[in-house]
């Protein structure tokens, strides 16, 4: 029970006596976090805090802890998202989770309706500089439309081609936030910062050259923008920074709902 209507409809049947104590204290008594086996604990709160779910970080763990820790969330949560996913790991996992699927640039398992209407106004534009930066762009756009949010890709729009980013100035001025990917040296989200009138997010990959220190140059490049408006996130970070894009929209459509 991770939603606040739930808990209110819950709590308001406790009120007017239509669900005992006993049987509300059974729903809630792993309201906090929910123990799996000794090695994990799942934050069910975490919706109520913070509007997102706790998402599982593949990387170290072994199929069999993540298949445990899927089939827990999906019993509260209707998406449940592992990240960091390699095929031959997902196969393990599809074998014993058949209705999970899978995006295979992005990295991403998912438990999750075909479809997933968006639930907030606006939308997040997300730009990748080069075609080696999609593997980064796709965990941003996957993360953000599993989580409901509208979602247009721009790709292969780097600074070495200025004229294919220009070409494109649609793709950036209907855009409520913009998340931009890069490698090499990390020039493209201060130039978009400079088209934009939304919140930039930045994010440097390790794509690139010796000189580029797996992804240190474009991170120090983009924490240097002379562009205002422009936030960093950590490198190949797409996961981090859809959950920034989507907390910008749902801060701005709380600002717009009555009070």
């Amino acid at each position: 029970m991770t939603d606040e209507k739930d808990l209110r409809s819950l709590l308001e049947k406790v009120a007017h006596g239509n669900v005992t104590p006993d049987v509300a204290l059974e729903l809630l008594k792993n309201l906090a976090y929910e123990p799996v086996g000794e090695f994990a604990k799942i934050d069910h709160h975490r919706q109520l805090r913070t509007g997102f779910p706790e998402v599982i970080w593949g990387l170290g763990k072994t199929p069999a802890q993540i298949v445990q820790i899927m089939e827990a969330m999906r019993l509260r949560n209707p998406v449940v998202m592992a990240t960091r996913i390699e095929p031959e790991v997902y196969t393990t996992l599809q074998a014993k989770i058949p209705d999970l699927r899978y995006f295979d640039l992005a990295r991403i398992c998912a438990i999750a309706p075909p479809t997933i209407e968006p639930q907030y106004s606006g939308n997040i534009g997300i730009l990748s500089a080069g075609t080696a930066d999609l593997p980064v762009a796709e965990e941003a756009a996957v993360t953000a439309e599993l989580s409901g949010f509208r979602v247009e890709r721009l790709w292969d729009v780097g600074v070495a081609g200025i004229h294919r980013l220009l070409n494109n100035r649609h793709v950036i001025d209907s855009a409520s936030v913009l998340i931009v990917v890069a490698g090499m040296e990390g020039a493209l989200p201060s130039v978009v910062a400079g088209l934009a009138d939304c919140p930039v997010i930045a994010v440097p990959t390790s794509i690139g050259y010796g000189a580029s220190f797996s992804g240190l140059a474009p991170l120090l490049t983009m924490l240097n923008s002379c562009a205002a408006g422009v936030g960093v996130v950590n490198i190949d970070n797409g996961f981090g920074a859809a959950v920034l894009a989507g907390q910008i929209l749902r801060a701005a459509n709380k600002l717009k709902s009555p009070s």
